[in-house]
C-alpha cells in the first residue's frame, strides 16, 4: 500500500501550531502531555501526517492561548506554495533566526545578515535523496 500524501490544509495547520509553539517556547512534549497525546503522535500532527480532531484542535490552541481560527489562513491561501512565510517559519531555526533579525536595529547589519545567509544558502549543495546518498558496498576484487 502506497504512504499517504498528506493534505496541503493539514501541513498547513501543523507548521502553524509548530510556530506558535515555538514563539511560547513550549515544548513537542509538554503540548502533546497538554493535550493527552504522545510526543510521537503529536510530531504527526505538526508534519501533517496525521489529521487533528476538532476536539483536540481546540485544546492545542488553549494551551497555546490562541482561538482555533488563528491555525487557519484566510480563503487565498495555497498551502501547497512552498514559498509561504508560515511553511518558510516552520523549518527548524527559522523562528529563532527571524527573531534575532528583528532585535538588530541597524540597516545596514540586517542587510549584511541577510547578505550572508544568502551567500551561504546559495552555496550549499541541493539536496540529495537519501538513496542517493547511502554508500553502496561492492565487493572487492
Amino acid at each position: 500500500m502506497p504512504a499517504r500524501t498528506p493534505d496541503p490544509l493539514d501541513v498547513m495547520v501543523g507548521a502553524k501550531i509548530r510556530i506558535f509553539r515555538a514563539h511560547r517556547k513550549i515544548s513537542q512534549t509538554e503540548l502533546a502531555t497538554h493535550i493527552g497525546v504522545t510526543f510521537q503522535q503529536f510530531q504527526k500532527y505538526e508534519k501533517g501526517m496525521n489529521r487533528v480532531g476538532a476536539g483536540r484542535l481546540s485544546r492545542i490552541a488553549a494551551v497555546l492561548g490562541i482561538s482555533v481560527g488563528e491555525l487557519f489562513e484566510p480563503s487565498g491561501y495555497n498551502p501547497a506554495d512552498s514559498t509561504s512565510p508560515f511553511r518558510l517559519l516552520a523549518e527548524p531555526g527559522a523562528l529563532r533566526v527571524l527573531k534575532a533579525y528583528v532585535r538588530t536595529s541597524d540597516a545596514r547589519v540586517r542587510r549584511a545578515i541577510a547578505d550572508l545567509v544568502e551567500g551561504i544558502a546559495d552555496k550549499q549543495p541541493t539536496k540529495k535523496s537519501p538513496i542517493a546518498r547511502r554508500k553502496i558496498s561492492r565487493p572487492r576484487s
